[in-house]
């Protein structure tokens, strides 16, 4: 824990000031989870081998879905995957509608080498792997442009016949690049990537007139899948958080995403999709009630995982896998965590650990918890903020401050996410 640099300790406890997820270096705050390690990185494996992977995460408020998705995307980066967010919506975002998937994704793609949005980065570095291949395979030093155009095609052969316009764009984006012609370079990674509005003079540079639809953005996805083998990549980690979001849209849209969820599972079964580890979350509510996953029955089939044994004996190779609930000892191994990682950059490392001991945490986690109605599990994100900005920032500023003597935790409403509304009761909080 305090082997982290001074850069990615701050970027920890800045995030968590923020009361936000981390977007690095989770393993420092992984706690309960470690026990899933091993079949995500088997399944990481399968799909870095050809094949692909759906996963769903269930989770209440509090339980650390967001948490988990970031996680396991660290692990995919560390093993050279790309990785994507996706959050969905009714009216930006909806599930049955791939084209805005497509778009979301390739926004929110990155890799560890470059930030979101990745996609054009990654677009360059397989070109200049097709350029070295051709060159390694011509009789010159410099492969014609034709030579690489055909290893070009070669490569997207497969993407070609569901997706024919894909290779097409490629093309005209490297020769508008070698040209020099930023203004068309700039629209036609626009429009591969989804976007919508592109200029009509730039598609026309490409041979194509048509937007980015439904069916054309399936094979898209595909042609990034390919793109991102072709640059040393080995898959793409897409994380379609916080589905339960479904149940409050309309029937009839609804009825559509979880249609489209079905969709993906069996074109991922069918291996439609080589080198996609598809991973949702969501609450239980969504994936028992009448108004989720349980309205579509070939769905419901799908994703059918046994819960009633102890969770000491859930099966981490389900389809559908289930996170516990924090409890006070859970929070309380988190704070100690989040102290040690605090004191070893802080200017008394000493005092630290004296004055926020593990016993004043503990009063901490309960006494937050408290203020929450008892509801440990929607008091991490909270409970960690308060821990930070207004314990452990305090004590290392301020040489006479003692939290127990000086400090009376409150909360008010304003504090609090959506999620953590949804889950108490507003008259339960205490102010």
């Amino acid at each position: 824990m305090t082997g982290l640099s001074p850069v990615r300790r701050r970027e920890v406890l800045t995030a968590l000031r923020q009361g936000s997820v981390p977007s690095g270096n989770l393993d420092v705050l992984a706690v309960g989870i470690d026990s899933f390690a091993p079949t995500i990185d088997e399944e990481l494996a399968t799909v870095a081998a050809g094949g692909s992977v759906f996963k769903a995460v269930r989770g209440e408020y509090g339980a650390g879905k967001t948490f988990f998705a970031r996680w396991v995307q660290q692990r995919a980066m560390r093993q050279g995957f790309a990785v994507a967010e996706v959050q969905i919506s009714e009216l930006e975002t909806p599930l049955h509608k791939l084209e805005t998937v497509y778009r979301r994704t390739t926004e929110s793609l990155r890799t560890s080498a470059f930030p979101p949005s990745a996609f054009r980065s990654v677009i360059d570095a397989w070109l200049f792997e097709v350029e070295e291949d051709a060159a390694a395979t011509a009789a010159g030093d410099e492969p014609t442009a034709e030579e690489v155009g055909a290893l070009l095609e070669q490569r997207l052969a497969a993407v070609a016949t569901v997706a024919p316009v894909y290779p097409m764009v490629l093309r005209a984006y490297r020769t508008a690049v070698e040209s020099g012609d930023a203004v068309t370079a700039d629209a036609l990674i626009a429009w591969l990537g989804g976007q919508p509005h592109v200029a009509a003079s730039a598609k026309r540079a490409a041979g194509v007139r048509q937007d980015i639809d439904h069916f054309l953005a399936m094979g898209f996805l595909q042609g990034l899948l390919a793109v991102l083998r072709g640059a040393r990549h080995p898959g793409l980690l897409l994380v379609i958080d916080e589905v339960e979001t479904l149940q409050r849209m309309r029937s009839d849209s609804r009825a559509k995403a979880l249609n489209a969820l079905r969709q993906w599972i069996d074109e991922l079964d069918s291996g439609r999709y080589p080198g996609l580890y598809l991973l949702i979350t969501g609450t239980p509510a969504f994936f028992d009630g009448r108004m989720g996953v349980q309205s579509l029955p070939p769905l419901a089939q799908r994703l059918a995982t046994d819960f009633t044994t102890d969770a000491r004996f859930d099966n981490p190779r389900a389809p559908q896998i289930r996170l516990q609930s924090f409890d006070v000892a859970r929070l309380v191994e988190v704070g100690v965590r989040v102290r040690e990682v605090y004191a070893a950059g802080a200017s008394d490392p000493v005092r630290i650990r004296s004055v926020v001991d593990d016993d004043y945490i503990r009063d901490l986690a309960r006494a937050v918890a408290g203020k929450l109605g008892g509801q440990v599990g929607v008091a991490p994100r909270l409970f960690l903020k308060k821990l930070v900005v207004d314990v452990l920032d305090r004590v290392d500023l301020h040489p006479d401050f003692d939290p127990r003597r000086d400090y009376a935790l409150t909360v008010s409403t304003t504090e609090l996410t959506d999620t953590e509304r949804a889950a108490v009761s507003p008259d339960e909080i205490q102010l």
